[in-house]
């Protein structure tokens, strides 16, 4: 038994084998845009699939069945997470200032306008405004599902969730769409680099946030969690409201503000 509050956690071959993943998956989507091959990033996609689950199924087993999971515990995994949302909104700001850095002042390689004269823009009251919704509601049904866990009410906590995942998934659709749809590339001067890389790097954290509150689904499901035991779950709602904040400056800024 230990006499100390902390997890000193065993050694665990995860955490390298997903960084070869990583690895393995840079280099195979640089081989894909230069050899149009799929063999490495398909080789490292797995690599970081497989990891990622063998790593977690271990931090299940360690918090919830080990119980090595304290209260200190808990309390450092809130702040790893709390600063893991800071570097996420350092990421997302560099997008912004270079959208604003080339919209409030527009050079002469793009007509000294913006948008540029050859970009026609996204209609804001079309689909970003749909999407804009969705992220909203979906925001509501995570609080709710939040609320329902500390109420002990687990079956509506489990339908909150399903609502939220089922939002995240047809905002993800809509936003394909839209990509499908688009008049211009991400090449078409520096509005379509700006605009696909900073829609384009939320989409992705919009997948993963949809995959997070799944697995929360699974574990409620299971009764992983409890009203006073959900470290994880907390994690996914502070992730989904920060993805929901991001949007709504995304929209306000690229959709209406830049059209």
């Amino acid at each position: 038994m230990n006499n100390h509050p902390f997890h000193l956690v065993n050694n665990s071959p995860w955490p390298i084998c997903a960084s070869f993943g990583v690895l393995t998956l840079a280099f195979g989507m640089i081989m894909f845009m230069h050899k149009n091959s799929l063999v490495l990033v398909s080789f490292g996609g797995f690599l970081v699939i497989i990891s990622s689950i063998q790593w977690w199924r271990d931090v299940i087993r360690e918090s919830t069945f080990q119980g090595l999971h304290t209260k200190k515990v808990m309390m450092n995994m809130k702040w790893g997470m709390i600063l893991f949302i800071i570097s996420e909104v350092m990421f997302f700001t560099s997008f912004f200032w270079t959208f604003f850095h080339s919209s409030l002042s527009p050079s002469m390689d793009i007509g000294l306008q913006w948008p540029p004269k050859s970009i026609n823009t996204f209609n804001p009251m079309s689909i970003p405004m749909l999407n804009t919704m969705i992220l909203l509601y979906s925001g509501i049904s995570m609080t709710w599902a939040h609320h329902s866990i500390i109420q002990k009410n687990y079956t509506q906590s489990m339908q909150a969730l399903i609502l939220t995942v089922s939002l995240g998934v047809y905002f993800s659709f809509l936003q394909m769409y839209e990509y499908m749809e688009s008049p211009f590339c991400i090449s078409d001067s520096i509005y379509g680099s700006t605009f696909f890389l900073s829609t384009g790097f939320h989409g992705i954290h919009v997948l993963i946030g949809s995959v997070f509150i799944f697995i929360m689904m699974i574990r409620l499901k299971n009764l992983h969690i409890s009203n006073k035991h959900h470290v994880g779950f907390e994690s996914s709602a502070w992730y989904w409201h920060f993805v929901d904040v991001v949007w709504l400056f995304l929209y306000l800024s690229i959709y209406w503000w830049g059209m």
